[in-house]
């Protein structure tokens, strides 16, 4: 990845909307050769995909919860049935395998501490292999984002 490629991937994440016009524009090429990059991007899996953000309050889930599970053990077929249930629900945003003392940490949205209750009694509770969770509750944002930083040459 070279410099002219981080512009295109620095502005792609600032708008996906952006035209291809546009982009060559601020990526200091012209039309032809800007969308050759982009596409070499997608086909070599640095692109992924495209997809709009929406605010999360909006559309009715004002809380943020992050909840941290322990499994009672790390039989493949306990750790195989938990991560192929939480990838079914969706109010699970994130789901990340850690190290340390719990085992997974999950970013989970609700539209009310009710509906959280519901979720957790219903749903998370009757996944088999879970010794322990705990939830924290988000009261505010400081940084979101899903940019990633663009690097153009290994750092030493």
């Amino acid at each position: 990845m070279d410099i002219t490629d981080a512009k295109i991937l620095k502005a792609l994440q600032r708008d996906g909307r952006l035209t291809n016009q546009e982009l060559s524009l601020e990526a200091g090429l012209s039309p032809s050769p800007c969308l050759r990059r982009v596409r070499n991007l997608e086909a070599a899996g640095i692109i992924t995909g495209y997809t709009a953000l929406v605010d999360q309050k909006a559309c009715g889930y004002p809380i943020t919860c992050f909840i941290r599970i322990r499994l009672t053990n790390h039989a493949e077929e306990t750790v195989k049935q938990f991560e192929s249930r939480i990838a079914e629900i969706e109010p699970v945003l994130d789901c990340y395998l850690m190290a340390g003392g719990e085992d997974y940490q999950m970013k989970v949205i609700a539209s009310s501490l009710d509906d959280y209750e519901h979720l957790m009694r219903q749903t998370i509770h009757k996944i088999p292999g879970i010794a322990s969770i705990e939830t924290s509750f988000a009261y505010g944002v400081v940084k979101q984002s899903r940019a990633l930083p663009v690097i153009t040459q290994k750092r030493a």
